[in-house]
């Protein structure tokens, strides 16, 4: 793998799915994917964990691994690690992802929602900033508490358990879902069985069009390479698992 690469991390697989928008825009560039699936879920953990967690991933991505940009495509550690991590490493740009509350707000204002997210994603002070600022007064919000450690196993019997379990209550009450975890995505066919006929919202393309600006902006773009490289890295037992549906959610092989 070349230096000068775009670093990807999560707390699993479920940033396969910014990582798809992403190439959309920029199929020149090569990208590393840190997949921490040891650590899955972030959602329950305390922010100094979270913190202590990312500061650790983007040493290797920045210092080891010399990435040029750094994309949190995780919900929780964005809203609870960006700061910090701006803060500490100011050499380099960091595009966190975030839920799409903003796009409700703007494009349906006044239709009912559900915001789907980590318990730690609608605790932190970064969202609540978010949703006080763009609050519909019909929005209802779910902390979807272990969602995405089953998502990350892959067991649709379990996930369509958990969906009702947690959300039927809101069948028939919601037209929106926000999928406020990019492993959420993955399951928007497990959504619609549980809920009906919804209209979703992913904060994904808005941050792979914010990461093409920013490169661009720094003059950092890579526009000759003909052969796009990812590398997968899992910190799980599991790793040929993960790495098998890393790749199949990109839908391509690399």
């Amino acid at each position: 793998m070349k230096n000068n690469c775009i670093g990807i991390f999560d707390s699993g697989i479920g940033g396969a799915t910014v990582l798809k928008e992403i190439i959309k825009l920029l199929p020149n560039e090569n990208y590393i994917y840190y997949s921490d699936s040891k650590n899955n879920p972030y959602g329950d953990k305390s922010n100094k964990e979270i913190i202590n967690i990312c500061d650790n991933i983007v040493k290797y991505l920045k210092e080891e691994r010399k990435c040029k940009i750094i994309v949190i495509a995780c919900n929780t550690a964005s809203a609870k690690s960006v700061e910090f991590l701006r803060n500490k490493y100011k050499d380099i740009s960091f595009i966190a992802i975030e839920p799409a509350y903003k796009m409700v707000h703007d494009y349906s204002y006044n239709t009912t929602t559900l915001v789907m997210a980590t318990k730690g994603t609608i605790e932190s002070e970064k969202f609540k900033l978010l949703y006080n600022k763009y609050n519909n007064d019909k929005t209802f919000l779910c902390p979807c508490i272990g969602l995405a450690d089953i998502i990350e196993n892959g067991d649709k019997e379990q996930i369509l358990k958990y969906l009702n379990d947690n959300i039927i209550e809101y069948k028939g009450k919601v037209k929106n879902v926000v999928l406020g975890c990019t492993h959420y995505p993955l399951i928007k066919n497990e959504i619609q069985e549980v809920l009906g006929k919804v209209k979703f919202f992913d904060g994904s393309p808005k941050l792979a069009i914010h990461v093409k600006e920013i490169l661009e902006k720094k003059n950092l773009l890579s526009t000759k390479n003909k052969e796009m490289s990812i590398e997968f890295i899992d910190t799980s037992k599991e790793y040929k698992q993960k790495e098998i549906r890393f790749f199949y959610i990109l839908g391509k092989s690399y």
